[in-house]
């Protein structure tokens, strides 16, 4: 016997959408509805489910009760599955079909991006690929909530507590510009670069894992400048304005003004940094994630002493 609730998947959606984004305003603007139909929704929501769901205050949001987080908890895989049954209606015999957001850390995209674009995306054209880069307290919650279906990270920080695998590990290495005379020597030791300038990737985790190489060691760097960007890095260094301390490795030997740049072993050797593939610990993903996983695993990632 089949019994019909008396909530709707829409009202489901709302109160999702109003916990995820804090605000009815927010919420109604992301899902494109006004704050007061989206308030109405609610309201019939605790009525039918005869609970108080939510604390709405103009001033300070939308707090979630008790009743209302376990609601949210058991609503994402329920709107989830009602999207992946529109989904495989679609879809062909062994087609696979629908989106994927990949969130990514910006210094990986240039690495982890093109090949899971091309080669996965050649494979299979009925899935949409929507990448969003992002640093690791910009991810904080968005595999949970399922905006970010899969994302790439350094191991140092992984938001949450998704499922994860590793896929391949770099250790940091120093930058110097070509005309620098340790760009000769088989490696640099941090103690000959500590009393230089340092250009500071200044976003996380990748600025707290440079400062903790020298704190390691006793050592505190001299930061010219910092910058969020890894491309920023790389040309401030070829001007010769202070070295860089990076993780990935990519094959261009020259800045984007041409400037030629070095990449140095650090010595002794520091630990790697693992690159990650995270996902939702809670809800189980639909094939065509999974088959983007499996499909990273196969990839020939980059390995130290060979350009990215």
């Amino acid at each position: 016997m089949v019994t019909v609730p008396g909530f709707t998947l829409r009202q489901l959606a709302y109160l999702v959408a109003a916990a995820d984004h804090g605000t009815l305003s927010a919420a109604g603007q992301h899902l494109h509805v006004s704050s007061s139909a989206l308030s109405d929704a609610l309201t019939d929501l605790e009525r039918i489910l005869g609970a108080r769901l939510t604390v709405r205050r103009r001033a300070h949001g939308v707090t979630l009760t008790t009743a209302g987080a376990r609601v949210v908890d058991q609503a994402r895989p329920l709107l989830g599955a009602a999207r992946e049954l529109a989904t495989s209606l679609r879809a062909g015999e062994g087609e696979l079909v629908g989106p994927i957001t990949i969130g990514c850390y910006p210094t990986l995209a240039p690495t982890v991006l093109p090949p899971l674009l091309h080669h996965f995306g050649e494979a299979h054209p009925r899935v949409d690929l929507h990448i969003l880069e992002a640093t690791h307290d910009q991810l904080e919650g968005r595999i949970e909530s399922g905006d970010v279906d899969v994302a790439f990270v350094y191991d140092t920080s992984v938001p949450g507590n998704p499922r994860c695998e590793r896929l391949f590990s770099l250790p940091a290495h120093v930058l110097l510009p070509a005309t620098d005379p340790l760009a000769a020597a088989d490696g640099v030791r941090l103690e000959d670069v500590v009393g230089r300038d340092l250009i500071l990737l200044d976003a996380p985790p990748s600025s707290q894992h440079t400062l903790s190489l020298f704190a390691s060691r006793g050592l505190s760097p001299r930061i010219r400048h910092r910058t969020t960007s890894y491309e920023a890095v790389r040309t401030l260094v070829g001007r010769g304005l202070g070295y860089g301390i990076l993780v990935q490795r990519p094959a261009n030997p020259a800045s984007y003004e041409g400037y030629p740049v070095v990449m140095k072993e650090i010595l002794p050797a520091v630990e790697p940094v693992g690159i990650d593939v995270i996902w939702s610990a809670t809800q189980d993903p639909p094939e065509r994630v999974i088959a983007l996983i499996a499909f990273a695993r196969t990839i020939a990632w980059p390995v130290p002493g060979a350009p990215a």
